[in-house]
């Protein structure tokens, strides 16, 4: 894995608390630890972009009007309507 170094600035008081808690979460290091956060904030990222485009599609879903047996025969009649108009062969060639 090829890495890039980054400069970060972080209030003293602040990057005292990252250094506590990268100890008692048992990291080797800081930097470790502010690169597994960063790893969680991008997933956490990811989970959320996720879970909007499922709960776009699901409100999509819900918007459209469910299928009724009308609908199925309508669409059944229309498929046969087609099928009348074609010729032997090219019902051969569809494979029927």
């Amino acid at each position: 894995m090829v890495t890039e170094m980054i400069t970060l600035k972080l209030e003293r008081k602040f990057l005292g608390e990252v250094d506590i808690t990268a100890k008692r979460g048992n990291y080797q290091n800081r930097t470790e630890f502010i690169r597994a956060a960063l790893r969680d904030k991008v997933d956490e990222q990811k989970l959320k972009q996720t879970m909007q485009e499922l709960a776009h599609l699901k409100g999509k879903y819900k918007k459209e009007k469910p299928t009724t047996d009308e609908d199925i025969e309508k669409g059944r009649d229309i498929a046969f309507e087609k099928l009348e108009k074609l010729s032997r062969s090219d019902l051969r060639a569809l494979g029927f």
